[in-house]
């Protein structure tokens, strides 16, 4: 139950942080344009135990996995806590702490939106689509060392079904 509690805590300070991010965005006009708060990634030493918190005490669902890493750890969950947001649950490296591994925004134009943020002076990655999910991603590192991950979710990735899918 403790980690559950600490999986808690990370995913609100995961939700302070984003609403932080998004509210500096807005400030700045033209910034924000077709960007939004999608997922707040966590790493958790007891995986299957925080799924299941969301799930079952939470009672949010699992919109979709990843397939196991290749050392046998499970696939990353994906836990849907409304139609655009997610809480992306990945198993930690044993004896590790759990930790936010980084925070999600979601992109309309992920290219317009890497070539803005290159054009204010950040050193964005190029946009790349997953293997895994199909979604179509960019990263950025803020002066503090977290990553901020840019997707965009094409017809046919897993969160674009699962977004659909909402109900």
């Amino acid at each position: 139950m403790r980690g559950a509690m600490r999986g808690v805590a990370l995913f609100l300070a995961g939700i302070i942080v984003g609403a932080a991010l998004m509210t500096s965005l807005a400030a700045q006009g033209t910034l924000n344009s077709g960007v939004r708060l999608n997922h707040v990634g966590i790493s958790v030493p007891n995986f299957q135990e925080t799924v299941n918190f969301y799930e079952k005490v939470m009672g949010f669902r699992v919109s979709h996995r990843f397939a196991p890493n290749p050392d046998g750890r499970p696939g990353t969950a994906f836990v849907q806590i409304s139609r655009d947001t997610f809480i992306e649950i990945a198993p930690a490296m044993p004896d590790a702490k759990p930790t936010i591994t980084h925070i999600g925004i979601g992109a309309d134009d992920i290219k317009a939106t890497v070539g803005r943020l290159a054009q204010n002076g950040g050193k964005p990655t190029e946009p790349n689509k997953s293997a895994n999910s199909g979604s179509i991603l960019a990263n950025i590192t803020d002066p503090a060392g977290i990553r901020t991950e840019l997707n965009e979710q094409p017809p046919g990735s897993m969160m674009r079904q699962a977004i659909d899918s909402w109900k």
